[in-house]
């Protein structure tokens, strides 16, 4: 079967529109995280996500509620969003009230939170059918997306694009001089612990479709590429936008064709723009 044709399978639709999101999510959000040199809170969060994941399957096993009908009920994505969220309030607080470095603060809920999924993953019986493959949450399958997956990349897009566009030029001002910003009344902390906790929520809703290992990778390089080409920090979201997207179309259409896993292709992509950005910057 040929690319247009796959275009019309419902899988495909599904796996570009969620694609298309986390591209336009990842792009703007990365932005702050590459400015800001937090570029470890990517895995330290994906990293928490799976922790998570690992309660929300053991809450659901445990409760009864994978024989519901419901089929956002059945997902461990309810669990792990506000648990990913609660890990980054609490990275922001022991940043902001310790003396320990970004890394550090990171470093330690990371380690936890894999603990504890390692944890509430081992104790689940294994003749229990999850409808989740941790191999697919480890490294990612855009092409497995569900429609409760889509949705709720769908509802987490809207509040975070909403937010990050709406607070770009505050959230702009406090990234580049933040002692200014505060000086001329800007919120900086609570900015910081908003932009945590938006990136809590798209990273969880991400890893489940993109893969914890491969989240941060995927936050990360494509705002690097646009932090290498641009020459303001308007210029610099644009292009992170357009690089996400890009990497995330071309992507998909080699995995298809090539037939290998669809998060590594992309990320593979997003490499190469890299490289071509970094060629063109010394230039």
């Amino acid at each position: 079967m040929s690319l247009a044709d796959a275009l019309h399978l419902a899988f495909m639709q599904r796996a570009l529109a969620a694609g298309a999101l986390i591209a336009v999510m990842a792009g703007l959000l990365g932005v702050f995280v590459v400015q800001r040199r937090l570029s470890f809170l990517g895995a330290g969060l994906a990293h928490a996500a799976f922790g998570g994941m690992g309660l929300g399957a053991f809450v659901i096993v445990s409760s009864g509620l994978l024989a519901s009908g419901v089929g956002l009920l059945r997902h461990p994505l309810w669990i792990a969003a506000p648990f990913s969220l609660l890990a980054a309030l609490g990275i922001a607080w022991v940043r902001e009230h310790t003396e320990l470095s970004s890394d550090t603060a990171i470093g330690v809920f990371f380690a936890v939170s894999v603990a504890l999924g390692v944890l509430f993953f081992s104790i689940i019986p294994p003749d229990v059918n999850l409808g989740l493959s941790l191999m697919d949450l480890l490294f990612g399958s855009i092409l497995a997306v569900t429609g409760p997956d889509l949705i709720a990349i769908a509802v987490v897009a809207a509040v975070a694009v909403t937010f990050l566009l709406g607070l770009w030029g505050r959230l702009g001002y406090a990234t580049f001089d933040d002692e200014l910003a505060r000086t001329d009344g800007v919120p900086t902390r609570l900015l910081e612990y908003l932009l945590f906790a938006c990136a809590a929520l798209v990273i969880a809703v991400s890893s489940v479709v993109v893969g914890i290992i491969l989240m941060a990778a995927y936050l990360v390089i494509p705002a690097a590429s646009a932090r290498l080409l641009a020459r303001s920090l308007a210029q610099m979201t644009a292009l992170s936008v357009l690089l996400a997207l890009l990497s995330t179309v071309v992507g998909l259409a080699l995995s298809y064709l090539v037939d290998v896993p669809s998060g590594s292709a992309i990320v593979l992509v997003q490499a190469a723009l890299f490289l071509v950005a970094a060629a063109l910057a010394r230039r």
